[in-house]
């Protein structure tokens, strides 16, 4: 599974931003699919997730209400709406592929496959 994620860039705190996630190769083996991301200096967090079959999600508490992760089936991408974005949600974001379940996809461990990172910057 190869993913490609696109969609980053700078905007002003309170803005929207949608990110997508295109994933080819064995897509049809995808079990779940989460985002997550990497500020600078800082340690790499779970952002949000879903299961691509049902489209059951969970939400990192720093994003609950702001974010909404989704999938588009026929297209095998992923998104990440993001809005009313503030500046500590500056980072490097990474979609993520796992071709199997596991007791907990808030974990980086728990996938298998990432993309190469967008970069999101929020000015305030």
């Amino acid at each position: 599974v190869q993913l490609q994620a696109s969609g980053g860039g700078l905007v002003q705190a309170g803005d929207s931003l949608r990110l997508s996630c295109a994933a080819s190769g064995r897509t049809f083996s995808v079990y779940d699919m989460g985002w997550f991301r990497q500020a600078p200096g800082k340690e790499r967090e779970f952002v949000t997730g879903i299961t691509w079959s049902s489209g059951g999600t969970w939400y990192a508490d720093s994003v609950k209400g702001r974010f909404s992760i989704s999938r588009d089936n026929f297209k095998s991408t992923l998104y990440l709406q993001m809005n009313s974005l503030k500046p500590e949600d500056t980072a490097v974001y990474y979609c993520a592929a796992s071709i199997v379940p596991r007791a907990t996809m808030r974990a980086g461990a728990s996938y298998d496959y990432w993309g190469q990172g967008t970069e999101v910057t929020v000015s305030s």
